[in-house]
């Protein structure tokens, strides 16, 4: 069993204790009083202390914004072109005319994936290239709270689905939808020939 240090308190009251009782040994004296406190704890600093700052005095530099995770456009244009780059670019522009849609407003999750699995098969057998995903913009939510919840279930969902089996081998691109087509609200989705 470890020893532990007297507290300030207990030294203080032990010397009280000596000074009042007698000796049962006075010939022998031995020089055993508690004095040994316990060492300071070190001061421990939760954070770095902020440079001084003066009435007047411009700041050195401007607070980064802070971003957890990058937007579903975002993510979708880091992505590599698969498909043919003159097709993409009139494809961004809105030039082409998607050969079929679905829309996916008020779907619940249980009810549009199977609904897309469906459509996006289909769509491949039929011979279609460029098909047209909307699934709206989705709502705010009420009640903001300090964890970030992307705005829209589906909206951020389909490119995910579409990224897995069974419908990663029919999809070739997939990007937002241009603003005639709409916008951030939809999604163009060009699929592979089947050979």
């Amino acid at each position: 069993m470890a020893r532990r240090r007297l507290s300030r308190e207990e030294v203080d009251l032990w010397n009280k204790v000596v000074e009042k009782a007698d000796r049962l040994n006075p010939a022998h004296v031995e020089e055993s009083h508690a004095t040994s406190l316990p060492k300071p704890k070190p001061a421990k600093t939760l954070f770095d202390p902020l440079p001084e700052f003066f009435v007047g005095q411009k700041a050195d530099t401007k607070p980064g914004r802070k971003s957890l995770k990058p937007s579903i456009t975002q993510q979708l244009s880091r992505m590599p072109v698969q498909m043919d780059t003159k097709a993409y670019g009139r494809m961004k522009r809105g030039k082409l005319k998607p050969e079929g849609r679905i829309d996916l407003h008020g779907m619940r999750v249980d009810t549009a994936h199977p609904a897309l699995t469906r459509f996006i098969l289909s769509s491949q057998a039929s011979g279609k290239r460029l098909v047209l995903v909307i699934t709206g913009k989705g709502k705010d939510r009420d009640e903001p709270g300090p964890i970030p919840t992307p705005r829209g279930v589906l909206r951020n969902q389909v490119p995910q689905w579409l990224s897995l089996p069974p419908l990663s081998k029919a999809v070739m691109q997939v990007t937002p939808a241009h603003l005639s087509h709409g916008g951030e609200g939809a999604y163009y989705v060009y699929l592979r020939r089947i050979r």
